[in-house]
Order: structure tokens, then sequence, then C-alpha cells
């Protein structure tokens, strides 16, 4: 008995071929459906649209489960590095001890960036976002590496994920201290990747900057819980800037420019900016539920729910214990996170957010402890894109080698008007003013 759906559209019969997953759902092929039927899929927001068959990240939202090429999330966090899970993601295998240090080797020997890049960011205001100038930086890698262009050479191809790797932790160490004001250190490749960067970010050169391996290790494993999550929206906009055969560089910068909009990478400075709006208002955290509940209020609790997780986000639970491990030790803002605690309680023990499946995520704690590290706020998305830049090169190339996909060009169904005649403007309506005058603030 096929497996295959059938499709009655107009008195006309469509079969539609089942995909089978490994795990998780299935998908139905439907491209040939606008040629046979003259109809087409209606899927804001690609809610229930597999845009690929993908061998890379595998999430099961319902029982919080979270996978890198087959190996749990946490398994992940508790013993691998950052650039071992980098590696894993892009090449599909974890290392052996050689492979690891070849790939180690090769990174650090590309960390520094070309002179040219200090007059590059100098371009821009100290106080201009950093994810707009990394934006900006990761697009004009190209230019000085225009043998890695080509993304269907194997060899360019691999140049260009090790260069991307090497270079994007410099020079967000390098937008961070010109924000400040103070001078950017060149790496060290005595030191681990996590710990130059912290070193290149906080360090000056005219003193001696000894990293805390407490610091170092919580970094990495915050990189490691965001380095990869399906197609997301920045993923999704990387592969479709890459199905037009875009390099690398203007793909991953097309990736940083989806994150840094605050329904995707922002969400965890907004909880931190709740949390301090709490204790200066010494809104108890019981009645704060309460507003949150009561609609009227347009209160919201940030760094609850998620897209895809219906339950606890597996990778919020591998921050709070690391939360709750180091922030004492880091000298962290604990009222904080004791709040934090205690309304993810509250939460938790209510039917009106468990019956929603409105569960921490994983921005509920890193906002906490990348403020205990030491980073101002404007740093965390950065950090996210640090983070999730080997998942962004893993996907790219799967996509690149992938010989099903095309070029994106998602359809629509039109709402506009249908056809008019012309109108000379001596006949044309004085309503077609109203948005003029509407915009009149505008300066």
């Amino acid at each position: 008995m096929s497996s295959n759906a059938r499709v009655i559209i107009d008195g006309k019969e469509l079969e539609l071929e089942r995909v089978k997953a490994v795990e998780g759902n299935d998908g139905f092929r439907i491209g040939h459906m606008l040629g046979q039927t003259g109809t087409t899929t209606l899927d804001p927001g690609y809610t229930n649209t597999a845009s690929c068959e993908s061998e890379i990240t595998y999430i099961d939202g319902a029982a919080g489960i979270l996978r890198y090429r087959g190996y749990p999330i946490e398994q992940l966090a508790e013993k691998a590095s950052f650039l071992e899970v980098a590696y894993l993601l892009i090449y599909g295998e974890l290392p052996d001890a050689s492979s690891l240090a070849n790939f180690t080797r090769r990174i650090k020997k590309h960390t520094l960036l070309h002179e040219d890049f200090r007059s590059f960011f100098t371009s821009f205001p100290s106080s201009g976002h950093p994810m707009s100038i990394l934006q900006a930086g990761i697009a004009g890698l190209g230019t000085y590496y225009e043998d890695t262009l080509d993304p269907l050479d194997p060899e360019q191809r691999d140049l260009a994920s090790i260069l991307l790797i090497a270079k994007v932790p410099t020079m967000i160490a390098f937008i961070s201290k010109r924000a400040t004001g103070f001078p950017l250190l060149y790496p060290d490749s005595t030191k681990s990747y996590t710990e130059d960067f912290l070193r290149m970010t906080f360090g000056l050169p005219y003193q001696t900057h000894d990293v805390d391996p407490t610091i170092v290790n919580a970094l990495d494993k915050l990189l490691i819980l965001h380095a990869d999550h399906e197609q997301n929206c920045s993923t999704s906009t990387v592969r479709l800037v890459g199905s037009s055969q875009a390099s690398i560089y203007a793909s991953v910068a097309a990736g940083v420019g989806a994150l840094s909009g605050p329904l995707h990478g922002g969400a965890n400075e907004a909880v931190l900016v709740m949390l301090d709006n709490l204790r200066e208002s010494d809104t108890e955290i019981t009645e704060f539920v309460q507003q949150v509940k009561d609609k009227r209020n347009n209160v919201k609790l940030m760094g609850f729910g998620h897209r895809v997780y219906k339950s606890y986000d597996p990778r919020a639970k591998v921050v709070k214990e690391l939360a709750h491990d180091i922030l004492g030790r880091l000298k962290g803002d604990t009222e904080l996170f004791d709040m934090a605690m205690e309304l993810e309680q509250i939460a938790l023990e209510d039917d009106y957010f468990v019956e929603r499946n409105l569960y921490p995520n994983v921005d509920f704690y890193t906002g906490l402890l990348y403020k205990a590290m030491g980073f101002p706020t404007k740093m965390f998305t950065p950090l996210f894109a640090l983070g999730r830049l080997p998942g962004w090169i893993a996907q790219y190339r799967e996509l690149v080698l992938d010989p099903t996909q095309k070029i994106g060009r998602p359809r629509q169904v039109y709402v506009g008007k249908s056809e008019r005649s012309w109108i000379p403007m001596s006949e044309r309506s004085k309503q077609n003013r109203l948005f003029e005058e509407d915009m009149d603030f505008i300066v």
C-alpha cells in the first residue's frame, strides 16, 4: 500500500511523494503542484514547509531533544570543546586527535585580520550597533580573499570556512574594543580559541591578562549550545542566499542580518531588561506573573516559549546548571539569577503557562551569564552569531553539495488590485495624498 498522499484540486488528483525522515516528521514533495493544478500552498513563515533534506541537526520540540549529527546537545556541552563541535557540524563526524589538531592549527594560522580592517571598522560610528558592523565586516572578507569565493570549488569552500571561523572572533573583539575606546590586541596562537577571544575582548596591551578558566569553560559551552538549530530564520537566510551560488561570506553576512532582529537574536537582552525592571519597581514575582496572564496589561514574560520547543528547551537546562555553578564564583548578579529561578518555578507550576507549553528557552539565563562575564548587552547578539557560525557554515556547505537544491524562489498568493487603467495626474483623487500627510512628521 502506497504511503504517498493524494490531493484532489478542482477535480484533478495529484499524488505527493512521501519522503521518509530518519526521525521526526516525514515530508511530501509538492514541487509539481503548481504545474499540474495551477495552485500553490500558502504557508506564512514556512511553519509547515520543509525547504531541504538535512543531515545536520535534529530537533524534537515536544520531547525537548536537540542533536548535532546525532549527538545529544547535553553530551556535547558536557564533554566537547567548541572547535570539536564546529568540526562535527562542518565535516559530519567528531574529529580524532590528529584531525582536531590540524583543524585548530589551520584556524590559528588565520586569526589575524588584514590591517586595512582597522580603517574599515573605524569608518563606522563607535556607538553603532555591533551586528551591523559585523555584518559589513563578514561581507567584506570576500574582497580580501577573492580566491575563496567559488562555492563549487572544494578547496576554496574549505578555506573560506576556516577563514570565517578564524577571523570572526577577532572582528567581534575589535568591534567591542572600539565601542569602549580601548586598543585592540592581536591574536595569540598559544591560547585556545575561546580563551584568546576573551583575551582580545577584555585584555589591554600594557597589562598581563590571565583569563579565568571558569569563564573560558562557560563561554565555550554557551557557544556549543548556539552552534546550530535546524532551519531557523538566520540559517534559512544563509541557505536562501547561498542557493544563488553567492559566496559563503555574502550568505553568512545575510544570516547575521537576520539574527540581528529582536525576534531572533535579541531575546536574552530582553530577559535582562525584564528582570532589571522588576527589581527596580519592587514588583513581587507572583504579582508580575498575574500581570502577564492578564492580557489587558500587555506585560510579556520574556525568555519563555519557543517556536519549536513545546517542552523544556534542552539548552536552557544546561545553561541553568551552568549559571548555578559559576555565577557566584564570577561575582555575577546573583539577585537577578535568584529572581529568574523564582519566576521560572512559579511559571512552571501555573496551569496558564503549562497549558500553553511556555517553558524557559535558552535565552532565559544566557544574558545573566554574559553579563557576569563582563560583556555589555550590545555584545550579546554578536556572541550568539559567533556560536552559530559553524552551523551556518555547515548548512551552506550541505546546500552547495545537494544536487536536488535549486535557487530559492518562494511563491505567493496575490491579493492586490486586478488590472487597472492609467489615470492622468489631473484626475487622481486627493485620497492618494493621505499617506503623504500621515508621514509629514518624518524629516
